[in-house]
């Protein structure tokens, strides 16, 4: 009898580790590639998704983190920045009817940077700016109820690594706490935090996409990768995560410097800043125009890409005017050409046409964004199908087009020339339509001597 208890009390100490152990959560699932495609689904189609970085950083207006962990000011000096973060101004509901506004199909809000300030109501610390700023309340949670109502898809940026932390092992770029392989007890508690903070969020939020950041200072292994995204899918089947988690992401994220030539991955998105900053820096003065955001975006549709533009509220929750007007200008742009935006995929080579080009799903309609004023007929060459009609997407107007130097006994097609009469510009990028007969055929030849005429 008395085994028999012992072993009753042995098993159930096994079956608490198992259920409060976070590296024993729920693994992941494989999937076919056509699994895979359909979650991707709405991914693939939204193309432009609006990245918010807030938090105490906003207060002096200094880098999110990095600041302090790069010993440019010291670490205590940073915090301090918690008692002037009051989120006074703060209006979610405008915040998201702004977003809504660009033409965005997904937002993206940091949950917690790196330095462990959580915007929601954390019962793993205390380091929230519910319990820890002037705010003194939950920032997160009015913005997700605002984003499900106004009909976006919601992402959570939330950053692995913690430097705040006292067990994660790394502080700042100079000071090293410990050695995971020296304590490896120290290190689980801080896999434990990690797996409780996302726990609330997943069963709090369920969001569509997860922003991870900061895997690059540990293993997939000691992140404890899969079993993360397996926990993730546990709540939410369908959920989305970028790269950053040390190969167990969905797609790419590229940052700040536009592709030069078509990513690899099958989905991915460019993280692009308005400015030069991800949060709010006073002395950053350096925007982008509208004009600028939107060729780099149109940039990233004809590679097949999405674009995810920060914006970086001020401490109060306002969006300097600077990032309104990008915004409102992508909007107005993404409405007027929205049948050459959403459900479009990547374009043709580069050198068959001076200007970005996407396709449509179909590949029967090859779509030409230009970025500048023509001094003439704009010309693509290669396509080897007939072209049934050319107009001017937004406008309607239809185009007059030639084909020149087409050879009725050669494989090799001609010049497609069109023209653009000045009152079709758009203000800022204007987008053609070409009709082809049939999914687009491309010549990639050098030519060839002419043997017969």
């Amino acid at each position: 009898m008395v085994q028999i208890n012992r072993l009753k009390i042995v098993l159930c100490l096994l079956l608490a580790a198992l259920v409060f152990q976070p590296s024993r959560a729920q693994q992941l699932s494989p999937e076919t590639p056509e699994q895979k495609a359909e979650r991707m689904r709405w991914f693939d189609s939204a193309k432009l998704g609006i990245f918010i970085h807030w938090g105490i950083y906003a207060v002096d207006g200094v880098s999110e983190s990095w600041s302090f962990y790069n010993n440019y000011l010291p670490y205590e000096q940073y915090m301090a920045q918690k008692k002037g973060f009051t989120a006074s101004k703060y209006d979610p509901a405008a915040w998201v009817r702004l977003i809504k506004e660009s033409g965005a199909q997904y937002t993206v809000i940091t949950s917690k940077h790196h330095d462990g300030v959580a915007l929601w109501d954390t019962k793993a610390s205390d380091l929230s700016v519910v319990r820890q700023t002037p705010a003194r309340r939950d920032l997160l949670t009015p913005f997700v109820r605002e984003v499900r109502k106004q009909g976006l898809k919601l992402g959570l940026y939330y950053s692995l690594l913690d430097w705040s932390h006292p067990d994660y092992p790394i502080f700042t770029k100079t000071t090293t706490r410990y050695r995971i392989a020296d304590d490896p007890e120290r290190w689980q508690r801080f896999v434990d935090f990690d797996f409780a903070q996302l726990r609330e969020l997943s069963k709090a939020y369920k969001p569509d996409l997860w922003w991870f950041d900061g895997d690059w200072e540990q293993t997939a292994e000691a992140w404890h990768a899969p079993e993360i995204v397996g926990l993730l899918r546990s709540d939410n089947p369908g959920t989305i995560v970028n790269s950053r988690i040390q190969g167990y992401g969905d797609y790419g994220t590229p940052e700040q410097g536009v592709p030069t030539v078509r990513p690899e991955d099958r989905y991915w998105e460019l993280c692009y800043t308005i400015n030069d900053s991800w949060g709010f820096q006073h002395t950053d003065v350096n925007f982008k125009t509208p004009f600028m955001v939107l060729r780099t975006f149109v940039d990233c549709l004809s590679q097949g890409g999405n674009l995810l533009l920060d914006i970086g509220p001020r401490e109060d929750g306002t969006i300097p005017e600077e990032e309104v007007a990008v915004l409102q200008e992508l909007g107005r742009w993404t409405a007027k050409h929205k049948e050459a935006v959403y459900q479009t995929r990547a374009g043709i080579p580069a050198d068959c046409v001076q200007g970005y080009t996407t396709l449509n799903q179909a590949g029967d309609i090859l779509y030409i964004y230009l970025p500048y004023k023509p001094v003439g007929p704009v010309e693509v060459k290669g396509i080897m199908n007939q072209v049934n009609r050319v107009w001017v997407v937004g406008n309607g107007s239809m185009l007059n087009y030639k084909i020149y130097n087409k050879n009725y006994w050669s494989e090799i097609p001609g010049l497609l020339e069109i023209d653009v009469p000045e009152q079709a510009l758009d203000p800022s990028i204007t987008v053609l339509a070409v009709l082809l007969d049939g999914p687009v055929k491309l010549y990639r030849g050098a030519g060839a001597v002419m043997t017969v005429n």
